[in-house]
């Protein structure tokens, strides 16, 4: 068996004295796992750095083996994620959503929104609205996506205020003020064709929204918990606020 492919590292374990199983998100293959032979080189650590876009060329016996990866650099994008908090965090966390799919189950665009969503990690405000945005193409892919596009209650498109925690649709600010209270906020740069960005605090209910689904729909029944990079990110977003609303206080 033989295919190749482009991949994105996600991450690698030691396999022996000189070798790595390296974990790739690949454009045709999905999330996949292999064998690279001297991994843990002084040639090839620089290449299998989270992040870095590769050439892969996947050989196996039979299919459902793990098989052995040939991997060739096309972009070294990690050094300058390292110098940046959210940038690190966020490369972990990417991977830590890209771990809830199933291995080998192709997701193309997963992999082109993360490849996009990488070239920006260092941005952090760009970065807050684009990883939230793919937490909500995870919850699609996984079968749970939520439908922000009109109102549950009464199919308008203006307005919309709230997100039903029972069914993940929104809801217009007049249908949701009864149950205000038991409703979630719908961040404003979250609405359809807002062209509106995010501050900290909208910034935050965004990801607030989206742990809501991902802990009914995900962690929950699997019985696992959210990522610690996810928290790291977070911190890193806040600190990133707390320093901008210093700098314009000045």
């Amino acid at each position: 068996m033989e295919w190749r492919d482009e991949g994105i590292v996600l991450g690698t374990k030691k396999h022996g004295e000189t070798s790595v199983i390296l974990e790739v998100m690949t454009l045709a293959h999905g999330r996949h796992l292999g064998m690279v032979r001297g991994g843990r080189s002084r040639r090839m650590q620089p290449v299998l750095q989270p992040g870095n876009r590769v050439d892969l060329i996947w050989r196996a016996r039979l299919d459902e083996h793990m098989g052995m990866f040939q991997v060739e650099p096309l972009e070294l994008r990690a050094a300058r994620l390292f110098d940046s908090a959210c940038a690190v965090y966020g490369i972990q966390t990417l991977a830590a959503h890209l771990r809830l799919l199933p291995e080998r189950d192709p997701h193309a665009s997963l992999f082109e929104t993360l490849n996009l969503l990488i070239e920006h990690l260092q941005e952090p405000a760009s970065a807050g609205e684009l990883v939230v945005r793919f937490e909500l193409l995870i919850l699609d892919e996984l079968g749970f996506g939520l439908d922000l596009s009109e109102c549950v209650a009464t199919g308008v498109r203006e307005d919309l205020t709230y997100v039903s925690p029972k069914s993940g649709r929104a809801v217009s600010r007049d249908a949701g003020a009864p149950w205000a209270d038991r409703m979630l906020a719908l961040p404003p740069f979250l609405r359809p064709n807002s062209g509106l960005r995010a501050d900290r605090d909208t910034m935050m209910e965004a990801f607030r929204l989206t742990a809501f689904f991902l802990s009914r729909h995900v962690y929950e029944p699997r019985g696992i918990e959210p990522p610690e990079a996810r928290a790291g990110f977070l911190a890193a977003l806040g600190k990133h606020f707390s320093n901008q609303d210093g700098e314009n206080a000045a």
